[in-house]
């Protein structure tokens, strides 16, 4: 059997530089190097005999070390006091510390990927009732955990981040202050500049209101008119209804008709033709999956990311969306965990993610103020907390006959949506309104509604 990765040369070469030149201990505290991460046992145990004398101010010499590894009885464990003095030998500049110490942690990330490989291999054999895709999960999960920690976020001085923002700054001018993804309306566009990279956006409604049909139209305007790429997680509705709904909307033409097929008069028929072919040219990747978990969303995800395919993730909707594991103590938990990864998708993809959620009973049993709250979040407060924008729909005025009963609507009716912004963490928050046609899945912009 091969020797596990390592390079006990570096890591002796390491340990006499910190005793030789103390000071370059902060070179490897601002590495985040673990004395786990040394190869040799001996040398773990000098490693944190070190980064304690550091922690307690203790001058940090051949003599001090040697004491401090006998006060822990230590010292013959390692080797000795001869062991110690020949590492200092090995000290041959204090400008090859970070060189030591990347290929110290190199070498142990290759120990980590081999050891997590072992444990899949084992599950693969035994899998113990486990279900096939929750063994790729945790095959998966393993092998990323081992990535997500090599990304050490290091300190940015205010000269690097001064320049961002002046790139941030020049490039908004130029695309006359439209800074993130455009949702394609114009009253929503101006107060949040588009949907920005690394952005959670809840997008909440009671049923009915019309934020799957807003979700999609955002998706087509992205998609179709400013040649971004969006990925939309249907969990509740199947391929063929989205794509329908898709449809109807760019080709103009009654969902109905096309659901059963009748009706269908010749100009429908091209602007049913036209209407694919748009849609055809569009990158949208759609994923029905019923049950899907964060875990797999994140593998999709990165997939189209590597590939140059990604810009804009849609979820709908949050609350169906599979825990990762059933560790959690209940449905509120779950949820909050299920948000803050949402959060960390959007953040390590550099990509805004607009997650559809449910709204409580709570809005409809409000006398004389149907206008959602925070507080109406189904499930978790963590939604709100993780979430950078918080967007509610609801009906303005719900149309009601003489006897006071409110009126049925038909597929032909326009009716008017506000969209509220309730939570805009770097920005401003207000209201906009949009009018709805539901029998072609379509929102407008109220003030462009005349020139449709």
């Amino acid at each position: 059997m091969p020797q596990l990765p390592n390079s006990v040369e570096a890591e002796q070469s390491l340990l006499g530089t910190l005793i030789v030149y103390p000071d370059k201990i902060n070179t490897a505290y601002e590495a985040n190097l673990q004395p786990e991460e040394f190869f040799k046992d001996a040398h773990r145990r000098i490693y944190r005999v070190l980064l304690s004398m550091s922690d307690k101010k203790i001058p940090i010499d051949i003599a001090n070390v040697i004491t401090a590894l006998n006060d822990v009885q230590q010292l013959a464990v390692v080797g000795g006091a001869e062991y110690v003095a020949e590492l200092t030998d090995l000290a041959f500049s204090e400008g090859n510390v970070d060189f030591y110490i990347k290929t110290i942690q190199e070498k142990a990330t290759l120990r980590k990927l081999i050891d997590s490989c072992n444990e899949i291999i084992n599950n693969s054999y035994v899998t113990g009732g486990t279900e096939f895709s929750d063994l790729l999960s945790i095959a998966e999960t393993k092998v990323l955990d081992i990535t997500r920690s090599l990304k050490t976020s290091d300190f940015v001085t205010s000269s690097a981040a001064m320049d961002e923002v002046i790139n941030r700054v020049k490039e908004a001018e130029t695309r006359k202050g439209m800074t993130g993804v455009p949702s394609g309306f114009y009253a929503l566009d101006n107060i949040t500049n588009g949907f920005q990279d690394g952005d959670l956006v809840i997008l909440a409604a009671r049923p009915s209101v019309g934020k799957t049909a807003l979700a999609l139209n955002m998706a087509i305007n992205s998609a179709v008119r400013f040649r971004k790429s969006v990925a939309i997680f249907s969990l509740e509705m199947p391929v063929l209804q989205l794509g329908t709904r898709m449809l109807s909307n760019v080709a103009k033409v009654d969902n109905d008709k096309l659901r059963t097929g009748s009706g269908l008069q010749n100009d429908e028929w091209g602007a049913l033709q036209n209407g694919v072919e748009t849609l055809k040219k569009a990158n949208i990747f759609l994923d029905d999956s019923p049950s899907i978990k964060v875990n797999e969303i994140f593998s999709k995800c990165r997939k189209l990311k590597s590939d140059g395919n990604l810009d804009l993730i849609i979820i709908d909707y949050l609350q169906l969306i599979a825990p990762s594991s059933k560790s959690a103590d209940n449905r509120q938990q779950e949820v909050s965990e299920i948000s803050r990864a949402l959060k960390s998708l959007a953040r390590e993809l550099k990509v805004p993610v607009i997650a559809l959620s449910q709204l409580s009973r709570l809005v409809e049993q409000r006398r004389g103020d149907n206008r959602p709250m925070l507080s109406d979040l189904r499930e978790s407060g963590s939604i709100e907390q993780d979430a950078d924008v918080v967007i509610f729909l609801y009906r303005a005025v719900q149309p009601k006959n003489e006897e006071g009963e409110e009126e049925h609507q038909d597929n032909f009716s326009v009716f008017e949506v506000k969209v509220s912004i309730a939570k805009h963490r770097n920005g401003q928050i207000g209201e906009v309104s949009l009018m709805f046609q539901p029998g072609l899945n379509s929102f407008y912009d109220k003030e462009k509604d005349d020139e449709r």
